[in-house]
């Protein structure tokens, strides 16, 4: 992966980590790619945050805007962790771009319930790339990682149920108002 297992300045036998060197560049790889999709979801979540207006979805301004800050502390997490075991943290806005696993943001959202559909949409995948490198970095023997990966699964799975919710609970109050309406 661009280079993430031979760190400028840095070499991977230089840690005192006790993994072998082929699973450390494995780690390190797969830990550079969740470091990617988790910018790049920071970003749009932030993109909605922006754009979800004010007035009518106050909430929903704050909730992205936890959200996001929330996974701002993931990202300095994931990228510690791949310099603990002697990489390369690949994290720059381009990098991420090309890396992550997430579609791009559609830029012709309004409703406040298309922002948190399509913020869901992206969570679902990203939870869905937590649980596939838990068990991967498990496999690998490193405990740590996994369980950092759990960690994060954790919050974004809560997060998710929140969106969720919300999205049920609005397809209620439209039947409600048809059904009064009718």
């Amino acid at each position: 992966m661009n280079g993430s297992s031979e760190p400028l300045g840095k070499s991977l036998d230089q840690t005192g980590i006790s993994l072998p060197l082929q699973v450390r560049v494995q780690l390190i790889d797969i830990l550079n790619q969740t470091l990617a999709t988790t910018i790049d979801l920071k970003t749009q979540i932030k993109q909605a945050h922006w754009n979800v207006g004010m007035t009518k979805s106050c909430n929903l301004h704050e909730l992205f805007n936890e959200i996001a800050t929330e996974l701002d502390v993931y990202i300095d997490l994931l990228a510690h962790r791949v310099t603990t075991l002697g990489g390369l943290a690949i994290g720059t806005a381009r990098s991420a771009a090309g890396l992550s696993i997430l579609p791009e943001y559609p830029f012709n959202i309004i409703e406040g319930k298309d922002h948190v559909s399509s913020i869901a949409e992206r969570l679902a995948i990203y939870g869905n790339l937590l649980w596939e490198n838990i068990d991967r970095t498990a496999v690998l023997g490193d405990a740590d990682t996994a369980y950092l990966y759990a960690e994060v699964s954790m919050v974004v799975d809560k997060r998710l149920w929140f969106l969720d919710a919300y999205l049920v609970s609005s397809v209620l109050e439209v039947d409600h108002q048809l059904a009064e309406y009718n």
